[in-house]
This record gives C-alpha cells, sequence and structure tokens, in this order.
C-alpha cells in the first residue's frame, strides 16, 4: 500500500502579522482540509512588541495548526526565543531552536539552521557560524547511508541559488544571500529548501544532486523563497505542498528527475563555503581591446560597458582576457579576425556571419578573449552566451524558423558556437534530432541524449575533445572525441535532404563569395537584428 502524503504549509517572514497568517491557514484548510504543518522562515516576529502575539501567547487566541518556527535574524527579536535549544512559544508554536534536525513520528526530516551569516567571534544570538554549519554536516553525513534530507529550513537565501536556473527577479543571487547556507545544501541535498528575508517569491527550478553520465542519479531539490505575511505586493508568502518521506519511498521513485530540472548552482561553492570562507564571486573578465562600433561611423570606440568612452575620463582599467599562444582568426582584438562579418558585440561576446555559411544568416557566437571551449568560459562569458541564444532564438522565430546550434572541440583553438537558422516549414524539431542520430549511427558515432537543462561543464572537462548539438527546444546530443571525427559532420546533418536540402553547401569552403556580398549580408543582417539587440540596453 502507497504511503499517504504529508500536507504541509511554508511561510516566509511572519513580522508579527499572526491574525493575518493564521487566519489565511483557517480559510485554506476551510477550503482544501487539514494540513499536517506550518514551518515558518524568516522573521517570525515583528522589531517591536505586539498586543496581537500576547492574545496567541495567553491562549486568547488559538493557532489552526501546529507551526514551527525559526529563531530571530536581529537582535531587537532575540528575547523573544528564550531557550536556544527551542521551546515552545504559544500553544501550537514551536520554536525549533538554533539548528538541528526534526524527525517526525512519519519520518520525514526537517533540518533547521536559524539565524544569519556570521563569520566573526563571538556569533551573535542571531546568527550562525562556519562551526554550526560544520557540526549539522557531521552530524548527517557522515553515515555512509546518508542520501539526503526531506526538508531544510532557513532564513536567508543560499548564495549563487540563481546559477543555471530561472531568474530570481530583483535579487542578484550572485551577491545576496549566504554561502554558508549554500554549502550546506550542497551536502544535505535537501529534496524542500525554504528561504526568506527578501521580501519576494522565487521558485527556482528544480535542481539536480548528481553529475550526469559520471554519478548514479539522485533525487532533485527544489528551492522556495517566500515573501513577507500580508505584503500590499501580493507576492506569495505561503506554499503547499506533499511529500512522502523519503525513507519510505521507492528508490527509482525518488531519484525521478523532472522534466525542467537544472545544473546544481553550487557546483562550485562546497569546498570553499565547507572552510567558513566566503564563496568568491566568479571574476569578471572585460574586453581588453576596443569595441568597434558597426553603425555607418566606422572606426569610433566604445568600452566595454557598452557607453562612449569619452564619458569616463579615468576609465578603471580591465583585467585582460585570455591570451591566444599565436595568431588567432576569431580573438576580436587580433589583426587575423575579418571584422566585416562581425554583425554584433557584447562585452564579453560577440556575433559574425559564418565565412561560407550553409544560409545568409548562418551566425558565430564567439567569445572575445581567447577561450578554446564551452567548458573553459567565466561564470559572466556563459551568461552573455545564454543572452545571445535567446535573443537569437527569437530573432530567427520572428521570422518563421528555428535554429540549431553546435560546437565541435576538435581541431579547433577558439570556441566557435555554430547558429544554422532552419525554416519552420522544412521540418520538426524531431526530424532534426532524428537526423543527427541516424547520420551519427550511419558513421558509428554515439550521439547521447543528455537532459535540457545540462551543462557541459558537468559533462566534459577542459581539454577534452567534444561535439555537441543543441535544439531550439533545449535538447541536447553530446558525443565525447576518443579518436577520429568528421570535421564537417554538424554541417553535414544539417544539409542534408532531411533538413535544409543543400547537400553540396556541407563544405565551408565551397560556400565562399566575395568580400563585398559579405559586406552587403552583413550590413543587412545588422539592420534585421537592430530591434532585437540587448547590447542596446547597455
Amino acid at each position: 500500500m502507497a504511503q499517504k502524503p504529508l500536507r504541509l504549509l511554508a511561510c516566509g517572514d511572519v513580522e508579527g502579522k499572526f491574525d493575518v497568517l493564521f487566519n489565511r491557514v483557517r480559510a485554506i484548510q476551510k477550503k482544501s482540509g487539514n494540513f499536517d504543518l506550518l514551518l515558518c522562515v524568516g522573521n517570525f516576529f515583528g522589531s517591536t512588541p505586539d498586543a496581537e502575539w500576547e492574545e496567541y501567547k495567553t491562549g486568547i487566541k488559538k493557532v489552526p495548526i501546529q507551526t514551527y518556527v525559526l529563531g530571530a535574524n536581529n537582535q531587537e527579536t532575540v528575547k523573544c526565543f528564550q531557550d536556544a535549544d527551542g521551546c515552545e512559544l504559544a500553544e501550537n508554536i514551536t520554536y525549533l531552536g538554533r539548528k538541528g534536525i526534526f524527525t517526525g513520528s512519519s519520518g520525514l526530516q526537517i533540518v533547521y539552521l536559524s539565524g544569519t551569516e556570521s563569520l566573526n567571534e563571538p556569533v551573535p544570538g542571531y546568527s550562525f557560524s562556519p562551526k554550526d554549519v560544520s557540526s549539522l554536516r557531521t552530524m548527517l553525513c557522515s553515515t555512509p547511508q546518508f542520501k539526503g534530507v526531506d526538508i531544510l529550513l532557513t532564513s536567508p537565501w543560499p548564495k549563487y541559488v540563481g546559477n543555471f536556473g530561472n531568474s530570481s527577479g530583483e535579487v542578484d543571487t550572485r551577491k545576496c544571500g549566504s554561502a554558508l547556507v549554500s554549502s550546506l545544501a550542497t551536502d544535505l541535498k535537501p529534496r524542500y529548501h525554504f528561504a526568506a528575508l527578501e521580501k519576494t517569491y522565487y521558485e527556482r527550478l528544480p535542481y539536480r544532486n548528481h553529475v550526469v553520465l559520471q554519478e548514479n542519479a539522485q533525487h532533485a531539490t527544489r528551492f522556495i523563497a517566500l515573501a513577507n505575511v500580508g505584503n500590499p505586493e501580493k507576492k506569495k508568502y505561503l506554499y503547499a505542498f506533499s511529500i512522502v518521506p523519503m525513507k519510505l519511498m521507492d528508490a527509482a521513485e525518488l531519484v525521478k528527475q523532472p522534466p525542467d530540472v537544472t545544473e546544481n548552482p553550487y557546483r562550485k561553492s562546497g569546498k570553499e563555503a565547507s572552510t567558513g570562507k566566503q564563496i568568491p564571486a566568479p571574476e569578471e573578465e572585460p574586453a581588453c581591446q576596443f569595441f568597434f562600433d558597426l553603425n555607418e561611423k566606422q572606426g569610433r570606440k566604445r568600452s566595454s560597458t557598452g557607453r562612449d568612452s569619452k564619458s569616463s575620463p579615468h576609465p578603471k582599467q580591465p583585467r585582460k582576457p585570455p591570451q591566444p599562444p599565436g595568431p588567432c582568426w576569431f580573438c576580436l582584438a587580433s589583426p587575423e579576425v575579418e571584422k566585416h562579418l562581425v554583425v554584433n558585440i557584447g562585452t564579453h561576446c560577440y556575433l559574425a556571419l559564418a565565412k561560407g555559411g550553409l544560409s545568409d544568416d548562418h551566425v558565430l557566437i564567439l567569445p572575445i578573449g581567447h577561450y578554446q571551449s564551452v567548458v573553459e568560459l567565466s561564470a559572466e562569458v556563459v551568461e552573455e552566451v545564454e543572452k545571445y541564444k535567446v535573443t537569437l532564438r527569437r530573432f530567427f522565430k520572428s521570422r518563421g524558423k528555428r535554429c540549431v546550434l553546435f560546437e565541435r572541440n576538435y581541431k579547433s583553438h577558439h570556441l566557435q558556437l555554430q547558429v544554422i537558422p532552419v525554416p519552420l516549414s522544412s521540418c520538426t524539431t524531431d526530424d532534426i534530432k532524428d537526423a543527427f542520430i541516424t547520420q551519427a549511427e550511419q558513421q558509428q558515432i554515439e550521439l547521447l541524449e543528455i537532459p535540457e537543462h545540462s551543462d557541459i561543464k558537468q559533462i566534459a572537462q577542459p581539454g577534452a575533445a567534444y561535439f555537441y548539438v543543441e535544439l531550439d527546444t533545449g535538447e541536447k546530443l553530446f558525443h565525447r572525441i576518443k579518436r577520429n571525427f568528421p570535421l564537417q559532420f554538424g554541417r553535414e546533418v544539417l544539409a542534408s535532404e532531411a533538413i535544409l536540402n543543400i547537400p553540396d553547401r556541407s563544405d565551408w569552403r565551397q560556400c565562399q563569395v566575395s568580400k563585398e556580398e559579405e559586406e552587403m549580408l552583413a550590413r543587412r543582417f545588422r539592420k534585421d537584428f537592430e530591434p532585437f539587440d540587448f547590447t542596446l540596453d547597455d
């Protein structure tokens, strides 16, 4: 017989608005039936004493659900939590304590960490330290059978939680949040992680806790940040969900991956955070050379921020990006670059028409600095590459086309992401996928389908040779190159009768045109692309 799921509610900062919260809970339970627990993260009490609380404390008003809360996040409310190890605050309201593990009679395991991060000693009564995080980790992860926990409750967001995920809105997760919480989430692998304090609602796409193709599948984690109770913007502060305790679940069911699962956002952070040090933000790598302004006034320069260099009399000297060991046809500062093919320039990347393209609008996404492959890119460059991908998909869709992207990191020195538009009327995405798989099988090339939100960096190490295709749906096909690989494979598939039906154009050298025609095609592309150009917003 299947285990009956527990029905839980999670809540953001209450800030003393007890009536608003509990009246809302009553209404939900009246409509949807009773819930088992209410879990509150963030600031439970307001900064000033409230007569409302006295009515619950003395029993004049009743709490409609068993409620568990985290401790103080500031000096003003420390006095509201008499016992650091946890205690009953009122009937049906329990303070969990500064840190620990709560295991319900059902076997549900909830790990909690109260307060905000502090790296100073002595630690204030409203904060947690690296030692607190380390003791929780030791308490749980020391057993070989440990697979993760059901729920993690913290008040601060984990730093970098937005990496590889959907937008976190106005909250910059590279600057906001706690590195120690990121470290804890990395090690504890909670199925649900709730946080607050930022006065906004953010439900991140679920992320995986294993490395694709390298580790056995593990369950996914869902991070949910909740807004403050009764906020005027009506942002979500109460979250309802059902959960079967991990220990009672079938192993295969537990590790089943959601369709929108992404990479783990903390994949580089665990070791550094475990020492108690802040996780350093990914270093920025602005371009050292000037950018060519591609409007009619050739030769005018603009800084790497996208603004005219005249606007800053003392610009900060940018750090040099990686440099090629010799001449490079694709580093933008290189004299070898055919700059008349460049059609758009961002801060870290640029677009150029492909020389001998499969079509007039076949473009390349290239890093301005010298990088050999996607797996070597810094976080800032990756972010801009993704922005270009999204923008190009929108651009081509407006023109009745879908785009296919591929990279061949084999016998190439500078990363080239090939972006080839395919008319929607000529074939479907499934047709394109089937064509790649079929031709790969014919040539004894093992193409693996990898998850939609997977990160190539998790699969291929820097220096490893590989080929990968990304379809307009986000689906990806990957081949780890071990021996000889046909250099024109990507072009051959797309030029085939099944896709573009231009097999005579599979070799770029047979498709070259005069410089005058290239200049004309580049001017046309710039004009058509301008309404979609995100670099103009800088």
